[in-house]
């Protein structure tokens, strides 16, 4: 059973849709002991950095995530899901991140248009069984306006007038800037993946 964390935020409905056409088993949860006990979770994004980090912080999701990380259990982050794993975020003058991974959200300073919205195209930097199927050239559907610069626990990047971390990973813990849900093919493997991973 996978918890999908409900933080009172994110872009849960298209992420149910697609579990369920997996078959997927997963319950909704707002309760840090649900996340805590669950073998695998899911964290969704949608919206800003410190709204995201006050919404944990308030249920007592923040060290709930954490512990399941720390635990070894699959974890998954999605869009701002993804960047509140950071240290920090310039967003909107500024906020504390988990601090899980090194790194810093910033606003994109080149790129041709703000928001990044829409599909690109992503590069695999190294392995993971999080990307397995997932070629050079893949694409997927994006809408951010802050990205973090790629780390050492970047798997695959994209470039949008500037290079940036677009699938990070690192042992049980693994997340995307884009939305996997949205993005077709190439969502639908990473997602399969992930469950494969949950599961076993």
């Amino acid at each position: 059973m996978i918890a999908v964390i409900d933080y009172g935020g994110g872009n849960i409905g298209s992420l149910v849709a697609a579990l369920d056409r997996r078959g997927a088993r997963y319950m909704l949860t707002s309760d840090p002991r649900d996340v805590e006990a669950a073998p695998a979770a899911i964290l969704p994004g949608d919206g800003a950095f410190a709204a995201t980090m006050n919404a944990l912080r308030e249920r007592g999701l923040d060290d709930a995530v954490r512990n399941t990380i720390a635990r070894g259990r699959p974890f998954l982050g999605i869009c701002v899901g993804m960047q509140v794993l950071f240290a920090s975020s310039d967003e909107y003058g500024g906020a504390d991140g988990l601090a899980i991974l090194p790194g810093h959200v910033r606003r994109f300073a080149r790129a041709p248009r703000i928001p990044h919205m829409g599909w690109n195209e992503l590069v695999i930097e190294r392995t993971h069984a999080f990307v397995d199927g997932v070629g050079d050239g893949a694409w997927a559907y994006f809408l951010h306006s802050y990205r973090v610069d790629e780390t050492d626990a970047t798997v695959a990047s994209c470039d949008y007038g500037e290079r940036f971390a677009a699938i990070v990973a690192r042992d049980n813990l693994m997340a995307t800037q884009f939305h996997p849900e949205k993005s077709q093919r190439t969502g639908a493997r990473l997602l399969d993946n992930f469950l494969g991973i949950a599961a076993a």
